[in-house]
């Protein structure tokens, strides 16, 4: 081989460590959990039979897995733009203080910092029915007259609140409270990170072409210049949204929270691969959640990505 030929291969050979370990780490598994989706493998077994699609008929045709995929896109379709809205507004609330900022990044910051599987234990505690904080702070503002206005309100100051985490119909909606406070703080954080890099010339600019208004440097400046990190964000929001999984186990351990209505799709994975020793229905479930992550980065490379300016 000659020189010239050595030369050009040299960087190749640099990657090729870091492209083996990709493999064997990430596209392995992958190939692995899409051949093993077509059958019905269980572990112990050995041998197993060829299934075709069957595992996937099922996720499209039996009640359960329905309410997975609803599940699991009514909690990515709420927590991913509330948290993300409060967390930009945070930011922008914290990047206008003249003093007190750290202490408000350290607040807001610290369910992040928080084991998610613990802060899930205190939250069952906080909305008991009987012993929660939640619904003795809620039954101390029983004797406000507006808040009798609402049906829900007075029915619950006459009786008894809701079961937060016990019925059907509040169940999802109280995970996605959590799932928004856990990751709001660390939004806040990037976008934080987003506003100072902003050169504050382009305010000066933006005020001197009549952007006189907070709200006309925020839609002339801020918005546009936090383009980058509101693509990462809506990113990392959102993969890291639909693998909830830690909140689902901790507070609903026996399936999925009342009539299932939070069978979310990591607990089903988990549910199937794990506990039912299921390994070709877990590998079905697992390519429609790659599936959707798939679905999810190409929509915001095409509605996001493109249309953000990069310095």
């Amino acid at each position: 081989m000659s020189a010239g030929s050595t030369y050009r291969l040299q960087p190749y050979l640099f990657v090729l460590p870091a492209l083996i370990l990709m493999f064997v780490i990430l596209i392995l598994p992958v190939m692995v959990a899409a051949v093993l989706s077509f059958s019905d493998y269980s572990l112990g077994n050995s041998s197993f039979d060829w299934i075709g699609t069957d595992n996937y008929d099922k996720i499209v045709s039996r009640s359960r897995y329905e309410k997975m995929l609803w599940a699991t896109g009514l909690y990515v379709g709420v927590v991913v733009p509330l948290s993300l809205g409060l967390g930009l507004g945070a930011a922008l609330l914290i990047n206008s203080l003249r003093w007190g900022g750290d202490l408000y990044k350290t607040i807001y910051f610290l369910p992040v910092m928080a084991a998610l599987l613990a802060m899930a234990i205190v939250w069952e505690f906080a909305l008991h029915p009987t012993i929660g904080i939640i619904n003795d702070t809620l039954a101390s503002f029983c004797d406000v007259q507006w808040l009798r206005a609402w049906e829900w309100y007075d029915h619950g100051c006459k009786d008894s609140f809701p079961l937060w985490l016990g019925e059907k119909k509040y169940a999802l909606w109280t995970v996605c409270f959590i799932g928004i406070w856990q990751a709001f703080g660390f939004n806040m954080v990037l976008y934080l990170a987003g506003l100072t890099s902003i050169p504050r010339e382009l305010y000066h600019a933006a005020e001197m072409d009549g952007a006189k208004t907070a709200w006309d440097r925020f839609r002339l400046v801020t918005w546009p210049m936090l383009g980058p990190t509101t693509v990462f964000v809506v990113t990392i929001t959102a993969i890291r949204s639909f693998q909830v999984f830690d909140t689902v186990e901790a507070i609903f351990p026996d399936g999925g929270g009342p009539g299932k209505s939070v069978y979310v799709m990591m607990f089903v994975i988990y549910e199937k691969g794990i506990k039912e020793n299921l390994i070709g229905m877990g590998s079905a479930i697992t390519i429609v959640f790659l599936a959707f992550v798939l679905l999810m980065t190409l929509i915001q490379y095409r509605f996001v990505n493109r249309r953000t300016h990069y310095a």
